[in-house]
């Protein structure tokens, strides 16, 4: 079904790089409409000028926090492509470290961007993705959560907090508009092998590496599919999403497993920092 999502206009937030880059690649090959965004132009216009050779793409440098830019870009979009049909909230951000070594800002700009941001831009562009499928037709809206969504991870606790957060919204928001033809899901991957884990590596919790990592493709793979409405939620890997389940529910277990998980997450990491050496 490499059609699904021709024609389809498809906004993807942190769209210059990994995941989000990898995504638009695919859809591109699908003939997806393309509106990327991310706060830099000069890699929006690498991507740009790699894609648009395959279909349509309008690349937009923004604050996805900011909500007049939020505006702004569903305008242009609407303008430009007659209609939006996807919104898939990629973008994110995590200043790591216990809690009492971030400062107030750096909290809030975690906040605002894995939590406000996605929920104001999906409110926005609601009405948007209501009136391009009016005469029938599908769209949705794609959140990209994260494993430390589904269980308190220390060392991460607002991050996980904002993607719990997230989880919820979009649980909530599939509840609410079921039956609508808009398709609203998560994928919550564990570690991914892109710059958002590997160019920090040291600062990274060693239990983060206890878990396999996936690849940019691998979660693309599941982005797709639920964008397509065939699941609510995956979890990559799969086995982690279990113990993730395991751990929340019994938080004793969870403390139980946490040195053994740390063990394996250094050893983990060592390797992987050897390969990059």
């Amino acid at each position: 079904m490499n059609n699904y999502f021709q024609g389809k206009t498809i906004v993807i937030t942190g769209a210059s790089a990994g995941v989000g880059a990898e995504t638009a690649r695919a859809l591109a090959k699908m003939k997806a409409n393309l509106v990327l965004l991310a706060r830099g132009q000069q890699a929006l216009n690498e991507i740009d000028k790699e894609l648009s050779v395959e279909t349509s793409v309008l690349t937009i440098a923004m604050d996805v926090a900011n909500s007049a830019d939020c505006q702004k870009m569903l305008v242009s979009a609407q303008e430009k492509f007659g209609g939006i049909h996807y919104l898939i909230n990629n973008a994110g951000y995590h200043q790591r470290g216990n809690v009492e070594h971030n400062t107030a800002e750096q909290l809030a700009k975690m906040v605002d961007v894995n939590l406000r941001a996605p929920i104001e831009l999906s409110t926005l562009i609601l009405p948007y993705i209501r009136r391009s499928i009016a005469n029938g037709g599908f769209g949705g809206i794609v959140n990209v959560g994260s494993l430390a969504g589904r269980t308190p991870l220390q060392g991460a606790a607002t991050y996980c907090a904002t993607k719990s957060g997230l989880r919820a919204f979009t649980y909530a928001l599939a509840d609410e508009l079921k039956g609508s033809g808009i398709i609203v899901g998560l994928v919550s991957p564990g570690p991914i092998n892109t710059g958002f884990i590997m160019s920090e590596i040291d600062e990274v919790e060693d239990i983060v590496f206890s878990q396999p990592m996936s690849s940019p493709q691998q979660v693309t793979d599941a982005i797709i599919c639920v964008a397509k409405g065939e699941q609510v939620e995956i979890t990559l890997p799969r086995s982690s999403g279990w113990l993730t389940t395991v751990s929340y529910l019994f938080p004793s277990l969870r403390r139980f497993l946490r040195p053994t998980l740390y063990k394996k997450g250094r050893k983990a990491k060592k390797r992987y920092k050897n390969k990059t050496q």
